[in-house]
């Protein structure tokens, strides 16, 4: 009886400090919360500061030794975070293959993965592994609480954007069909990818000027297209501001749900909408 007692004791003490663990992880409700939240900010900022001044030979020479300490700082600093968040919530394979578990991998492993790659023949190798900790900027978008509202927005226009989208594939089909018969290759239009290529470059308002038009007829259609793109852009920013708009009543917090790690919640929500676990108070 008294073994069962002290058992049950210690699974409660377990589940106590798991779930404190969680609430500061995930969440920003709390002093601990937000305090981590800004150190990981911090760090975040710094690591892609390091990044880019190591890209400057004349800093990387002179710092080089500054610049790798701070960067295994760093490197420690997400590694542990990783196993926390990890550990800190009862189904951690929904975070470990999320898009914030991927990127946290991503933006780790690079570190560790280049103690392996030594040698003059490994450079390229080693310098592209070193460059995938520029993902660490994408760890941000956890500390931006309208990001949730754009991705709704995005995803509720999705279907609008596709259509759109493939609209502005046939019109660059076609017009860049009709460049290709009207200008011919002697005006650098050699073939129908070649001329579709300048007709999305141009539809765009991008503008190489690696191929150009050289015939009044042609130079009149080119005109036609810089002017029609200036409208096209607009389409794709007016769709999501109106689902931008449709969901900005919808008030969302930092509550993450103890047992799958699911984000975006409502303010009084009580159970995970996704698996129906209890969220914190």
């Amino acid at each position: 009886m008294l073994l069962q007692r002290i058992i049950l004791i210690e699974k409660k003490l377990q589940k106590n400090w798991k779930n404190r663990l969680h609430e500061i992880i995930y969440e920003a409700d709390t002093p601990a919360g937000k305090l981590f939240d800004i150190i990981l900010l911090v760090a975040i900022i710094l690591s892609i500061a390091v990044v880019m001044l190591e890209s400057v030979n004349s800093i990387s020479e002179q710092y080089s030794y500054l610049l790798n300490v701070v960067e295994w700082g760093i490197t420690i600093l997400f590694s542990l975070e990783y196993i926390v968040r990890i550990i800190s919530i009862n189904k951690p394979s929904k975070y470990i293959f999320s898009f914030y578990g991927i990127i946290d991998f991503l933006s780790t492993i690079p570190k560790y993965l280049s103690l392996f790659f030594v040698g003059t023949h490994s450079l390229v190798a080693l310098r592209a592994l070193r460059l995938l900790r520029v993902f660490r900027i994408l760890k941000l978008a956890r500390f931006i609480g309208e990001s949730q509202s754009l991705v709704k927005a995005l995803k509720a226009s999705k279907a609008k954007i596709a259509v759109f989208l493939f609209f502005v594939l046939i019109v660059c089909i076609i017009l860049g069909t009709v460049m290709y018969l009207i200008e011919g290759s002697e005006n650098g239009f050699t073939s129908i990818p070649r001329s579709v290529y300048w007709a999305i470059v141009t539809l765009t308002t991008v503008g190489y000027g690696d191929i150009a038009p050289g015939t009044p007829i042609g130079q009149f259609i080119a005109s036609i297209i810089m002017i029609l793109g200036y409208a096209i852009i607009a389409i794709p920013t007016g769709i999501v501001s109106s689902e931008m708009v449709n969901h900005s009543n919808i008030d969302l917090n930092t509550q993450s749900c103890p047992n799958c790690a699911t984000e975006g919640h409502d303010d009084d929500a009580i159970f995970c909408y996704h698996c129906g676990h209890k969220l914190h108070e």
